[in-house]
């Protein structure tokens, strides 16, 4: 009979310590991504008033490529914040 309860218990150990071991890097996960998801939202809500000036000015050699990264940061920024405040 205690061999059987000797058995149960170390399958539960070994079953705990690889919980245990996944935990981490899931917590860890998930304590880097809700701080990138807040300013990925803030950024995609502060980039837009960028565009004014570039755009008030009109377009003019660098300050089209400067757009078009300035586009391409909101996109990216949108993408990482979407699930902020969720």
């Amino acid at each position: 009979m205690s061999n059987m309860w000797s058995t149960v218990s170390r399958e539960r150990a070994s079953r705990l310590r690889e919980v245990v071991q996944s935990q981490p890097l899931q917590h860890g996960a998930r304590l880097v991504a809700a701080p990138l998801r807040f300013v990925g939202f803030w950024a995609a809500v502060a980039l837009p008033f960028l565009y004014v000036p570039l755009l008030f000015g009109g377009l003019q050699g660098s300050e089209t490529l400067a757009f078009g990264l300035l586009l391409a940061a909101n996109a990216l920024a949108l993408v990482v914040g979407h699930g902020h405040g969720q």
